[in-house]
C-alpha cells in the first residue's frame, strides 16, 4: 500500500496543509419525512457543501412512500443545491423492472453515480425479489445501462456480520469489482489497522479500484453503539469507557468524539486513503468538528 507521497523533511503542518485540500470527501445523508427534518437537513448541507465534496450519497428507503423520500431528496439536493448525487439503490424485495425504473428516473435527473447494495428486506415483504444480491444487483445495472453509472460497493474492514467466514467476505467483494463496480466505500471503523489490512487482503487479490473508508463522526455515543451492535463495528474498549466517563456531558463527549475520529483520519491518510466518505446522519457539527481539525 502507498503512503503519501511527501518530499522533504516530516513536517507536519506542511504535509496537512498539502495534501488534505486536494483529498476528495464525500458525505451520506438519509432522506427525511417531515418538514422539520427536511430543514435540518438543508441547513446541514448548506454548511458541508463550503468543504465542496466529490459527491453525496442518499440512502435507500426500500418500499411505497418510503422510496419516494428518497428520489424526492436526490432531486433536491442535486436540483437546489448543484450536488453530484449518489442514490443508494438496494436490491432486496425489488424486482428487475421495478429498479430499472427507478435507474432511468436517476438517469432522467442526471445522477451519474450509483451505491449499490443488497440492503435489507423491507417489512412486510415475503419474497427477497429477483436480485438477491449486491453482485447480481452491479450486473444488472451494466447489463442495462453499460458505463452510464459509476457503481460503488459496500466493504467490511471488520467484515460484514452475515458473513460465514472472512474469506468468504473478501471474496464477494473481489467478485462485485469483477461484476463491474467501480469502487468501494466501507462500513465504518475505528482501528486503522483494519483498513489497513482489509486493503491488503483485497490488494493481494487483484483488487485496484479505490476503497474509501467510511468515517462516523461520534455525536451521541449511545446511539453510536447501537448502530455497532447492529453493523458489527468495533468500538474499542478504551474509547466506550472514556465516553462512559463523561456520562451526559455532551460537550465533552463531542469533544472526544472529535479528537478520536480527526486522528483516525489522519492515520489513513497517511495509509493513502483516496478519500473519506463521512455518515453525517444528517447533521453537520460533529461532521466539520473532524474536517475543520485536519486542516480543509
Amino acid at each position: 500500500m502507498q503512503t503519501a507521497n511527501i518530499h522533504g523533511p516530516p513536517n507536519r503542518a506542511d504535509v496537512w496543509t498539502s495534501i488534505l485540500p486536494m483529498l476528495p470527501l464525500s458525505f451520506e445523508f438519509f432522506p427525511p419525512k417531515t418538514a422539520e427534518q427536511r430543514e435540518s437537513l438543508g441547513h446541514s448541507v448548506q454548511r458541508l457543501k463550503a468543504y465542496s465534496p466529490e459527491y453525496v450519497s442518499v440512502t435507500f428507503g426500500a418500499g411505497g412512500s418510503t422510496l419516494s423520500y428518497t428520489y424526492d431528496t436526490v432531486a433536491t439536493l442535486k436540483q437546489d443545491h448543484s450536488l453530484d448525487v449518489a442514490p443508494h439503490l438496494s436490491c432486496m424485495g425489488g424486482t428487475r423492472d421495478e429498479i430499472g425504473v427507478l435507474l432511468q428516473r436517476y438517469v432522467a435527473l442526471g445522477c451519474r453515480r450509483i451505491v449499490a447494495l443488497r440492503g435489507d428486506m423491507p417489512s412486510g415483504m415475503a419474497t427477497a425479489g429477483e436480485l438477491r444480491h449486491a453482485i447480481d444487483l452491479v450486473r444488472f445495472i451494466r447489463a442495462e445501462f453499460g458505463d452510464y453509472f459509476h457503481i460503488e460497493v459496500a466493504g467490511y474492514p471488520e467484515f460484514h456480520p452475515q458473513a460465514r467466514s472472512a474469506d468468504d467476505d473478501l471474496r464477494h467483494l473481489v467478485e462485485k469489482v469483477a461484476a463491474g463496480a467501480n469502487g468501494v466505500i466501507t462500513q465504518y471503523f475505528f482501528n486503522a489497522e483494519a483498513y489497513e489490512r482489509f486493503v491488503r487482503d483485497v490488494r493481494a487479490l487483484g483488487v485496484t479500484t479505490p476503497i474509501v473508508p467510511g468515517i462516523m463522526p461520534i455525536g451521541n455515543f449511545s446511539q453510536l453503539k447501537r448502530f455497532s451492535d447492529l453493523c458489527g463495528a468495533e468500538i474499542p474498549r478504551w474509547i466506550e469507557r472514556r465516553m462512559q466517563a463523561y456520562g451526559d456531558d455532551v460537550d465533552a463527549v463531542r469533544e472526544l468524539g472529535a479528537d478520536v475520529v480527526s486522528g483516525l483520519c489522519e492515520r489513513l491518510i497517511n495509509l493513502g486513503a483516496p478519500g473519506l466518505h463521512f455518515y453525517t446522519l444528517n447533521r453537520a457539527k460533529a461532521t466539520l468538528a473532524i474536517v475543520e481539525r485536519l486542516k480543509f
